[in-house]
């Protein structure tokens, strides 16, 4: 009994140590802001889509910014979406440029990964990301070394809204249970490299989301302002 306990403490270190929220084993990586102000950051990953212009209206009528982890792919696809996100002062993040898993990838490749997207979103949009959230949220070893190289912050998540499964009562929900000072939420804009994915839900949680946690008194802000506390 004794060795299937330690075995199994060790596959749960291991598991923790390459997608536990937290850890920060094999990369430098940050999951909340701050606890001493109301203040939150929302965040879409896998975009840009067919349908973030639909998010974007929504965070224009509430006046909120949001921060956007794109895929370089998705970039090439639809630069005049990516290039919108841009222009609506939101801010964007580096989600990898093709979506891969990481698990067992050599440092060359999560490198190339990483500067492809780098390197689209700026041509794109004129701007460099400063953040970046792995794929699946899987760090390895390796990626670490190909952050530093391209100046990236790795950001994970306070909540995730599973939003790619849920309904959009579950997602709002789910989020507005968990959220607190400092919180850093997870929603998807695209589904990996899909084109016209179905992001309904997302949509219809954003507009039930945000007018909520408004109301509750939180200020939405980048992940920049929220960890920088600079816009």
């Amino acid at each position: 009994m004794g060795s299937v306990a330690a075995a199994s403490a060790a596959v749960a270190s291991a598991a923790w140590a390459v997608r536990g929220r937290s850890s920060t084993i094999f990369a430098d990586s940050i999951w909340r802001g701050p606890r001493d102000r109301r203040a939150i950051a929302l965040t879409f990953d896998d975009g840009p889509s067919e349908s973030t212009p639909e998010i974007l209206s929504l965070l224009e009528k509430h006046r909120v910014p949001a921060t956007f982890f794109q895929v370089g792919a998705n970039v090439d696809r639809l630069p005049s979406i990516s290039q919108a996100v841009a222009a609506a002062g939101h801010e964007i993040g580096n989600h990898s440029y093709s979506h891969p898993l990481f698990c067992f990838r050599r440092q060359s490749f999560m490198a190339a990964e990483l500067r492809r997207a780098q390197e689209t979103i700026e041509a794109r949009t004129g701007a460099g990301p400063r953040w970046f959230r792995a794929p699946f949220g899987v760090r390895w070893p390796g990626l670490g070394a190909a952050q530093r190289r391209w100046g990236l912050t790795g950001v994970m998540w306070t909540v995730i809204g599973y939003d790619w499964k849920l309904e959009e009562n579950a997602v709002a929900g789910r989020i507005s249970g968990r959220v607190g000072n400092g919180a850093i939420l997870c929603l998807h804009d695209g589904r990996e490299l899909h084109a016209r994915p179905d992001v309904t839900s997302t949509v219809k949680a954003v507009g039930l989301l945000v007018p909520r946690l408004l109301d509750q008194g939180y200020k939405f802000e980048t992940v920049s302002g929220l960890l920088c506390q600079t816009s």
